[in-house]
């Protein structure tokens, strides 16, 4: 199989943390790098032994012996840098959450289609261990049919930069667009919505909230302008349900994790349990995630290609196996959170095709 040619742009922290993980991915060849940050830029390059820097990612994107990008830049850049990419003939990978407005994602994933090119979004929950186990048993029919499910995440006190780690761009709406639906919201989304096989979604409320309080020397600085605590209520085709709640802070003890609820049966995620009734008995069980993953990589020739995102994009443009449809579930995570947002802001439910009307693009101007 032959090397992929990979071209990141953004060598920040989320840029780190991708060079990192292509090391360890057979067949990952990261031969260009892009940054702003020409002095950071130089130094990760020699760090990672990277051939060649720009300071223009547009430079980049002129070569013709890269195979795909890799865009690592913060959330109102993913749109113009993606779009850029995706003209020039690249197939793009891009850090989530896809975009900072649902108008942008679609822009993104329309492109995509219209230049015949790949388009990947980095949602490392679908290829958790309990995510490929979770769709085995709903594949089997062992939940029955599908009504509800609840995406869940969990911070006593984990807001950027406020809190003690990480750069104020992570909660202004300038950069970031979106707090904690779009930083952490967006990987318990998707998991949910993936394991639903992507419902039409109809109708979303929700309201959001930034009611904790903050070392006031990091509120005057850091420009806090986004929420740390998000709610809603999707309603999808067929009466099908879906309740989101994410926290970056609340004064509670942590949350049940997410959880997918059929006829027959349940699955919570985080811990992993499956629930039943067996002889009208209540069954509540453990399973053995960590063993069954193990079995399957022995088993199954290609099971490697899942372990996650990056590996599964590399393997995808080798040929391996099809691309998993991350682009469209990031679109409709997109959707479920500007919907959250947009019904905020109006006070009542809004519809999906509200969501598409009043959004606007937050993409930054390069």
């Amino acid at each position: 199989m032959k090397d992929i040619r990979i071209g990141i742009i953004g060598v920040g922290q989320i840029g780190k943390s991708h060079i990192k993980n292509y090391a360890t991915v057979k067949g990952a060849s990261i031969v260009a790098a892009a940054d702003v940050n020409e002095a950071e830029l130089r130094r990760v390059a020699v760090e990672n032994k990277i051939p060649d820097t720009y300071s223009d990612f547009r430079k980049l994107l002129k070569r013709d012996d890269i195979d795909c990008v890799d865009v690592c830049l913060h959330n109102n850049f993913h749109a113009p840098v993606t779009l850029a990419a995706l003209r020039a003939g690249k197939n793009v990978y891009c850090e989530k959450p896809m975009a900072g407005a649902y108008v942008d994602a679609k822009a993104m994933f329309d492109e995509a289609h219209k230049q015949k090119r790949w388009l990947s979004i980095q949602l490392s929950t679908l290829f958790a261990k309990e995510t490929k186990v979770a769709r085995h048993l709903i594949a089997k029919g062992r939940l029955g049919k599908l009504y509800h499910a609840r995406s869940t995440g969990f911070r006593r006190r984990g807001r950027p930069f406020v809190d003690g780690y990480g750069t104020a761009s992570f909660v202004q709406k300038q950069t970031a667009a979106g707090g904690a639906l779009y930083d952490m919201g967006v990987y318990h989304i998707a998991q949910v919505l993936f394991l639903l096989n992507q419902p039409e979604i109809e109708r979303i409320s929700g309201k959001i909230y930034q009611e904790t309080d903050m070392d006031a020397r990091r509120r005057k600085i850091s420009g806090y302008n986004v929420e740390e605590l998000g709610l809603g209520l999707v309603r999808c085709a067929g009466g099908l349900t879906i309740d989101v709640l994410e926290s970056w802070a609340i004064h509670m003890n942590a949350f049940d994790g997410s959880f997918i609820a059929g006829s027959k049966g349940g699955i919570r995620l985080a811990p992993f349990s499956f629930h039943t009734t067996t002889d009208d008995l209540a069954v509540d069980s453990t399973l053995d995630v960590n063993g069954t993953d193990w079995r399957w990589h022995q088993l199954k020739d290609k099971e490697y290609a899942y372990d996650s995102a990056q590996q599964h994009w590399i393997a995808a443009q080798q040929g391996v196996v099809d691309l998993l449809p991350t682009d469209q579930v990031a679109l409709q995570t997109m959707l479920i959170s500007e919907g959250i947002y947009l019904s905020d802001r109006l006070g009542r439910e809004v519809t999906a095709k509200e969501v598409l009307a009043h959004s606007k693009s937050t993409a930054a101007r390069l």
